[in-house]
Formats: C-alpha cells, sequence, structure tokens
C-alpha cells in the first residue's frame, strides 16, 4: 500500500483493503470533524478512538485534507501531519468527479445551490460505501448517503 504525500510532509495511509470476512467499517470523516479532532474537541477524540478500538477504519478524502491545510492555524502543521498519518486518505477519482458534478447538477436542477467541495465529499463517501461523520448534515442532502452520528 502506498502513501499520498501531502503539503508540510503530513501523509495519509492508502486505501483500506479487507478480506472478505472482515467486517470493519470504513467511516469517512468530514473538514469539520477533522478540525475539531485537531482542535481536540471534548468528547470527539474519545469517540473516534472507539470506533478504532472497535476495528473500524478512519478515512477522510484528499479534499478534506486541502481543506484542512488551507485553514490550518499557525503552530498547527505537526499535528495536522499526525493527524492525517493515522486516516486512510481517498484520492478524487473519475467516477468521484463524475458523481459530485452530477450530484452538484441535479440539486442544481431543483433550484438548490451546493458545494462542489462538499458534493466531492459526498460523491467519495458513496464510491466508497462509508458512512460520513460530519456536523454539517445539512451541506449534505443528498438522500443515498449514509452518516454515523457522532453522540
Amino acid at each position: 500500500m502506498g502513501t499520498q504525500t501531502a503539503r508540510r510532509g503530513g501523509s495519509c495511509q492508502g486505501s483500506p483493503h479487507f478480506a472478505p470476512e472482515e467486517r470493519k467499517m470504513i467511516f469517512l470523516l468530514d473538514t469539520t470533524v477533522l478540525i475539531d479532532a485537531l482542535r481536540s474537541r471534548v468528547g470527539l477524540l474519545s469517540k473516534l478512538s472507539r470506533l478504532v478500538l472497535d476495528g473500524h477504519v478512519l478515512a477522510t478524502s484528499t479534499v478534506n485534507m486541502a481543506e484542512v491545510y488551507a485553514g490550518m492555524r499557525s503552530g498547527e502543521e505537526r499535528e495536522t501531519a499526525a493527524l492525517f498519518q493515522g486516516l486512510h486518505c481517498y484520492p478524487v477519482t473519475e467516477q468521484i468527479a463524475e458523481l459530485a458534478g452530477k450530484l452538484k447538477h441535479q440539486w442544481a436542477m431543483r433550484g438548490r445551490t451546493l458545494s462542489l467541495i462538499d458534493m466531492l465529499v459526498a460523491a467519495t463517501a458513496l464510491e466508497n460505501n462509508a458512512p460520513l461523520i460530519t456536523d454539517n448534515r445539512k451541506d449534505f442532502p443528498v438522500h443515498s448517503l449514509r452518516f454515523h452520528p457522532l453522540s
């Protein structure tokens, strides 16, 4: 499994692969959750740790990674790199890009403008059959998208 290198030395693990008999679930972490984890929001780290201890995998997308680095505070470089080293990262593939564009278009035809970044995250979750963990469910009105609650 190769790694993908991010700016400032942070990296994510490659996509997880499981034997068919393994029943691990992959959870996709949205930017809001990543930032809260980085800033040690009370209770969040223990909830995420519980998922890992239960044998599940925490993942994110390279889009979320870019958003976190874009909003990184001075002095958070080391913590940010450490956060991403513990996560699996999904790149934006052609399939994800196509699905994200179609989702954005479908909602635009209904009169609702959605962020392309959010649709890339939604498409990543859908393509990888990963429930999304986010604090901004309203940004993801995609009916087929599954969510995992933080509470």
